[in-house]
C-alpha cells in the first residue's frame, strides 16, 4: 500500500483509537500546547472499564480529567513538571510528581525505565510524501511516541508544519483521528516594572553574537526587550518563546555566530500563541529537535558565548537554588534548567544566569534567603550558579567563597531585607571572624 492507503485504513474515531488501552498499561500524552484533548477525553470516558492506567507527561495546559477524584484507582498520572492545572492534585497526593532533568526523560523511555504501551499525541497532517510533523511539541514527545508499542495520532488542521528532527511517517503510526481544533495557547504576563528593571540588568550582560536560552515567565521575556541593539544573536533552547519572532524579524537574531546550527533557531517545542505557531510553520530558518539533543549539555556547551537566564523561588546566601517547590510544596519541576545553566557554564565564554525578584510579589518576604525554606527542593547546587540577578543589580557568584557569596547576594536584596540578612548569615558564621557589626569586611 502507498502512504496514503495505510493513512486511510487507519483513520478511526477517537473511541476507537482508544479502545486498545487496558487496565495497568502506561500512556505518555502528548505535553506543553499540544496536549491531545479529543483522545484524552474519550479514555477517561472509559475510565468505569480500566483500573490502575498510568498517564505519564510533562508540563500540559488545558483540562486534565485523569485526575478528578472520581478517577482515583482507574487512572494515575505521573508529571515531570507540573503546572497550574496539576499543582493541587499534586500537593493532595492524587497526583504522582517525578523530578527529573528534561533532557533524560528520552532515556526514561528509549531504556525501558517507563515502558510505555500507548503514546497520545497531535500531528500536522500528512505532507506530499506521508510525513506529519510533530509541530509546536517535538520535544519530549517524539521520543516517546517512537518507544510506544502504540501510537495514536489526532490530525490537527490547526497543527503546523514544523522542521528540523520533527517528522514520523504515517506508516509508524497505528491509528489516526482528524479534528480541526484551535491548540492550546500560552502568553505570559506582560512582565511588571520589577521584571522589566530584572530584565535591564540581565541584558546588560548580553553581547553581541551571543547564542541565547531563556527559560518559562516573565523575567525571561523581559530580557528580550531590552536586546533591540544587539547584533548576530543566536538561539538555542527548550522553548521556542512569545518574543523571539520579534527579534527575528528586526533582524537581531541571525545565528551566524553559532558553532552549532548556525543560522538556525533550534528548539525543542513552542509555548506560545497562535500568532508564534504561525511564524514557525514552514519555517526553514527554526528547527525543533527532540529535548536529548536539544537539553544536553554537551549539544549546549557547543555554542561559544552561550547565555541562560532562568529564573528561581528562593536563592540563599551561599547560592543554592530551589526553583520547583515552596518549601514542602511542589510548584513546578525540574525542566530544563540545570541542563542549559551547566551547558552554558561549559560554553567558551558562556554565562549561566538566574534572574529573579529580590521580593515576593506580595512584598512580605525576601527571596534571597539565609537558608532555603525546610523541604525546598534544591535544583541547582552552589558550584551550578555564576550569576543571579535582581532588581537591584548583578551577583558574580564564579569563584567566590561562601562569605563572598553573601556579600554579594545580600548587595542585590531588597533594602528593606538587607539588615536582617546581614543578622542572619554573621549567626550561620558565613562572614566568621571577618564580621565587625557594621557589614561584612571587603
Amino acid at each position: 500500500m502507498n502512504w496514503m492507503q495505510i493513512y486511510r485504513s487507519r483513520l478511526k474515531t477517537a473511541a476507537e483509537a482508544v479502545a486498545g488501552i487496558k487496565s495497568g498499561d502506561n500512556v505518555y500524552l502528548g505535553s506543553g500546547c499540544a496536549a491531545p484533548h479529543g483522545l484524552i477525553s474519550a479514555m477517561t470516558d472509559r475510565a468505569d472499564e480500566l483500573q490502575d492506567v498510568n498517564v505519564i507527561h510533562h508540563l500540559t495546559l488545558g483540562d486534565t480529567p485523569y485526575v478528578g477524584s472520581d478517577m482515583d484507582g482507574h487512572f494515575r498520572c505521573q508529571a515531570c513538571f507540573v503546572g497550574s492545572n496539576l499543582r493541587e492534585a499534586v500537593n493532595e497526593g492524587r497526583v504522582d510528581y517525578v523530578p527529573i532533568h528534561l533532557h533524560e526523560m528520552a532515556r526514561m523511555f528509549k531504556q525501558g525505565v517507563v515502558a510505555l504501551d500507548h503514546a497520545m499525541v497531535i500531528l500536522s497532517p500528512p505532507d506530499e510524501h506521508g510525513f506529519c510533523s510533530f509541530g509546536i511539541e517535538v520535544g519530549v514527545t517524539k521520543t516517546a511516541a517512537l518507544s510506544a508499542k502504540y501510537i495514536v495520532a489526532e490530525v490537527n488542521r490547526q497543527m503546523p508544519r514544523t522542521l528540523g528532527d520533527s517528522f514520523i511517517h504515517v506508516s509508524k503510526i497505528d491509528a489516526f483521528v482528524e479534528v480541526d481544533r484551535d491548540l492550546d495557547e500560552f502568553r505570559p504576563e506582560p512582565p511588571s516594572e520589577v521584571e522589566r528593571k530584572i530584565g535591564e540588568n540581565v541584558a546588560s550582560l548580553i553581547g553581541d553574537g551571543a547564542c541565547l536560552q531563556l527559560g518559562l515567565g516573565s523575567v525571561p521575556n523581559a530580557v528580550l526587550s531590552f536586546l533591540d541593539d544587539r547584533t548576530d544573536l543566536g538561539v538555542h533552547t527548550e522553548m521556542f518563546t512569545e518574543a523571539l519572532p520579534h527579534l527575528v524579524d528586526k533582524g537581531i537574531v541571525t545565528g551566524e555566530k553559532k558553532n552549532f546550527h548556525p543560522g538556525k533557531v533550534v528548539a525543542g517545542f513552542i509555548m506560545g500563541t497562535r500568532e508564534v505557531y504561525d511564524f514557525a510553520h514552514d519555517n526553514a530558518l527554526v528547527e525543533f529537535h527532540p529535548t536529548d539533543y536539544v537539553n544536553h549539555p554537551v549539544n549546549i556547551a557547543r555554542n561559544d558565548n552561550m547565555v541562560a537566564v532562568n529564573s528561581a523561588i528562593q536563592v540563599d546566601l551561599t547560592g543554592q537554588v530551589c526553583s520547583e517547590s515552596i518549601g514542602e510544596s511542589i510548584y513546578s519541576g525540574f525542566g530544563g534548567q540545570a541542563d542549559f545553566m551547566r551547558g552554558a557554564a561549559m560554553s567558551e565564554g558562556g554565562l549561566p544566569i538566574i534572574a529573579l525578584p529580590s521580593i515576593t510579589s506580595d512584598g512580605k518576604l525576601s527571596r534571597i534567603v539565609p537558608c532555603l525554606d525546610p523541604g525546598a527542593g534544591v535544583v541547582l547546587t552552589r558550584a551550578d550558579v555564576h550569576v543571579v540577578v535582581t532588581e537591584y543589580g548583578v551577583a558574580h557568584m564564579l569563584g567566590r567563597n561562601v562569605r563572598q557569596r553573601a556579600e554579594a547576594l545580600i548587595e542585590v536584596a531588597h533594602p528593606e531585607f538587607k539588615e536582617s540578612l546581614l543578622a542572619d548569615a554573621h549567626q550561620r558564621g558565613l562572614f566568621g571572624r571577618l564580621f565587625r557589626g557594621g557589614g561584612p569586611s571587603r
